[in-house]
């Protein structure tokens, strides 16, 4: 139950809750083995590394998924208020014909579609704001959020550090989308599972497959104990056989894990082979590609545009947690130019920062120049402008193997599947970062502890 009133700490107030000896063997523990802790993890930065994750109160891990959740249901039932099927609500959002890959039009918008979703979760003035929902299979870092965090509280273990403390890490994101695969497409025990994966896209270590594969290699071990056979390989490698089943790796599959991005999946006979198998009926997909649509950030202007008509706790859980939000059109044109410094336009199905311009910071010229080019592109909205709360964080640098402590922003992104909180990932800046916190930006990728 969500707590409308909810008073929620202060970002740091679980770490300084933590004895001062603990904290100074955590951060001497983790800038020493910061090498065992990243290796293999994706990130672009080269300076920086973190010796510590973040710390929250368990308390305010639970209720912030209690928003999580409310606020994928009320995305759906904006989109649901506007069209029936996902061909409707496609048209509605402007996406052409073809562009989402493995859509089928006329698929009904139902609770199906919230099988796994992780918002992007920034704080101001100490208040959580959801400033994307990405609503879909295709969830990135979860792999290297879980791996990091188990790392470090292994090296907590092993060095004594936090002994009988009420410190641990936040759920195992993979374990409870592995539940949720079983689940959501009511696999037999050992259903041999694809998981399928674009290798031609950019992500850092995608352009070496073989080696990519074998890193997610503990992921092929830890589904076997929830019944599940994974085989893990590039979409492009599928086929058909003669009774329309997906083979992957020499053998037929009973369902797919797709993570995939459904819009920037490189089309290959692989993907075709999918395409098929799904029309056959015979390859249950976790999930279908219609989630993708109500990731679209258009779906934030809709929420605004009903707020009024919605139940109290409704109005209030938005306007206290999603920042007022509106299709970026000529007729918006006007007041945006005037209000730059309290404005950001993004791309309504854009990712990773591609195309976002921050009013704040960038020149009236360039800001001008950018809205007018997106209004006649279309597909823009335009956003509240949150200044993200910074907290303080330590970092080993890579080149010297100093420690450094420095206050930095930083997002939060919890991971739900089949409407269950788990783990999240958490992106955290770095000393000299700029406002954008993705991963082509050089942001630092890890889990989080939770102090009970």
């Amino acid at each position: 139950m969500i707590d409308p009133n909810y008073s929620w700490p202060s970002a740091d107030r679980a770490w300084t809750d933590l004895p001062e000896p603990t904290r100074r063997a955590m951060v001497s523990s983790g800038a020493a083995a910061w090498e065992r802790v990243f290796h293999g993890r994706a990130t672009y930065n080269k300076q920086w590394r973190l010796a510590r994750p973040p710390v929250l109160t368990a308390d305010a891990w639970r209720e912030l998924n209690e928003v999580c959740d409310r606020l994928a249901q009320l995305i759906l039932d904006a989109c649901r208020r506007r069209a029936g099927t996902a061909g409707e609500l496609r048209r509605l959002l402007g996406v052409p014909a073809g562009e989402t890959r493995l859509l089928d039009d006329s698929e009904p918008l139902t609770e199906a579609l919230l099988a796994a979703y992780r918002p992007d979760v920034l704080f101001v003035d100490g208040v959580p704001k959801f400033v994307e929902y990405n609503i879909d299979s295709s969830l990135g870092g979860g792999f290297d959020a879980d791996t990091v965090i188990q790392r470090f509280t292994q090296l907590y273990r092993e060095q004594g550090i936090v002994g009988e403390l009420p410190l641990r890490a936040a759920p195992s994101l993979l374990d409870q989308r592995f539940v949720a695969i079983r689940e959501e497409l009511r696999l037999p025990d050992g259903a041999r599972v694809a998981l399928l994966m674009d290798f031609d896209s950019d992500y850092p270590g995608l352009d070496d497959p073989e080696t990519f594969i074998r890193i997610l290699d503990p992921l092929v071990v830890r589904a076997r104990d929830f019944g599940i056979d994974l085989v893990i390989a590039g979409v492009s490698t599928a086929t058909l056989d003669a009774d329309r089943r997906l083979v992957v790796d020499g053998a037929p599959v009973d369902a797919l894990f797709r993570l995939f991005v459904p819009n920037r999946v490189t089309p290959t006979g692989g993907l075709d082979a999918v395409a098929g198998a799904l029309a056959a009926g015979t390859l249950p997909m976790f999930v279908s590609a219609a989630a993708w649509l109500l990731g679209n950030k258009t779906t934030f202007a809709w929420l605004w545009e009903d707020v009024d008509g919605l139940p109290a706790d409704d109005q209030a859980l938005i306007r206290r947690h999603v920042p007022y939000t509106v299709p970026l059109t000529a007729a918006v044109l006007d007041r945006a130019l005037a209000e730059q410094g309290g404005l950001v336009a993004k791309p309504a199905d854009g990712s990773a920062g591609i195309g976002v311009l921050l009013g704040p910071e960038l020149g009236p010229v360039d800001w001008a120049e950018g809205l007018r080019a997106a209004v006649d592109r279309g597909g823009v909205i335009l956003q509240e402008y949150l200044p993200a709360d910074r907290v303080p964080m330590d970092f080993v640098q890579i080149e010297t193997g100093d420690t450094v402590s420095a206050e930095v922003p930083y997002t939060l992104a919890p991971y739900l599947f089949g409407r269950h909180g788990s783990g999240g990932l958490a992106r955290v800046g770095y000393p000299g970062c700029d406002g954008i916190l993705n991963l082509a930006h050089g942001v630092l990728l890890t889990g989080i502890l939770l102090h009970d």
